[in-house]
């Protein structure tokens, strides 16, 4: 019986220049350089083909959104994950009608593109303003039948919430994929997240028994402010630290904070869905149980739905 291995790729890199041409160029130079390493996943940062325009709030920025169809980006990055036999998560700012959501086209090994996912959890701090731009996903979270194995794709804030992460396994999700961009906090200078950005995904992957792939950002970049010409953007530095965990969520590589990096590593699916099916884990689940999860403070609609004791 031929084994399914899958070879991941996690690919740290800067996309800080308003001429998206070089951003576009120097994530297909890192891309080709991850097949080349025999990478059958690759995953790039979130957004990665332009800058992090969330620092500030500006409505010129909204102009940035493009829509899902007939995308000469997308077709642009589908055609070269066809030329290399690679699958490719391919983020970009979605324009639908009067919304923009922020999306993940997900490119098959074949450079047919399999369908979108929108981002769920929309951040709003200092530096991360994401709600001003961005319409909070209504494509429930989705995972992938690639030609490497079944894959589940996240974006970012996604990546904190535990539900995010059981959602995609209980789908079936062999590799958990986290594009993402993550770093200083404008609002609190002296805090430093990275390694508990690090360690809740980390958590994911050991209690699903799933790996991870988590690809950040890197570089500092300044807002362009909200068109007042007196008042300057806020300045964000990402802290990179991108990082593959396995399925009982050791860290098996990882970059540091400031580099261009290309992570790999190679995953045997079914030997991981064996060990996984060993634990119990999802034999055990009491989904039942689970009805507080449905609320957003803790309380039943439906108290007689808990059995009183």
């Amino acid at each position: 019986m031929t084994k399914r291995i899958i070879t991941v790729a996690s690919v740290q890199m800067s996309s800080g220049d308003w001429d998206f041409k070089k951003n576009v160029e120097r994530a297909e130079r890192l891309i080709r350089q991850a097949a080349a390493m025999g990478a059958n996943l690759v995953v790039c940062p979130e957004l990665f083909m332009m800058p992090y325009f969330c620092l500030d709030q500006n409505p010129a920025h909204l102009e940035l959104a493009e829509p899902f169809e007939d995308n000469p980006r997308l077709a642009y990055f589908a055609a070269l994950a066809g030329e290399l036999g690679i699958v490719l998560p391919i983020g970009f700012f979605e324009r639908a009608g009067n919304t923009a959501y922020n999306s993940v086209a997900i490119a098959d090994a074949d450079g047919s593109i399999l369908g979108k996912y929108r981002k769920t959890h929309i951040p709003d701090a200092p530096g991360y303003t994401e709600k001003f731009y961005f319409t909070p996903g209504d494509t429930g979270f989705k995972v992938w039948d690639t030609r490497f194995g079944r894959i589940g794709v996240a974006i970012c804030w996604d990546q904190w919430y535990p539900e995010t992460a059981r959602s995609m396994a209980l789908m079936g999700a062999e590799v958990l994929c986290f594009p993402t961009i993550i770093g200083s906090e404008p609002g609190n200078p002296d805090m430093d997240t990275a390694g508990h950005w690090q360690r809740t995904m980390q958590g994911h992957a050991a209690a699903n028994m799933v790996p991870v792939v988590a690809a950040n950002r890197i570089g500092s970049e300044t807002g362009i402010g909200n068109g007042n010409p007196q008042q300057a953007g806020l300045t964000g530095t990402f802290y990179g630290s991108s990082f593959i965990a396995d399925h009982t969520g050791a860290k098996l590589a990882e970059a540091n904070r400031i580099d261009e990096a290309i992570l790999i590593h190679q995953f045997d699916l079914d030997a991981i869905r064996a060990d996984r099916q060993s634990w119990g884990f999802f034999r055990d689940r009491r989904p039942e149980m689970y009805s507080t999860l449905q609320t957003s403070d803790g309380v039943l609609v439906r108290p007689d739905l808990q059995r009183k004791i």
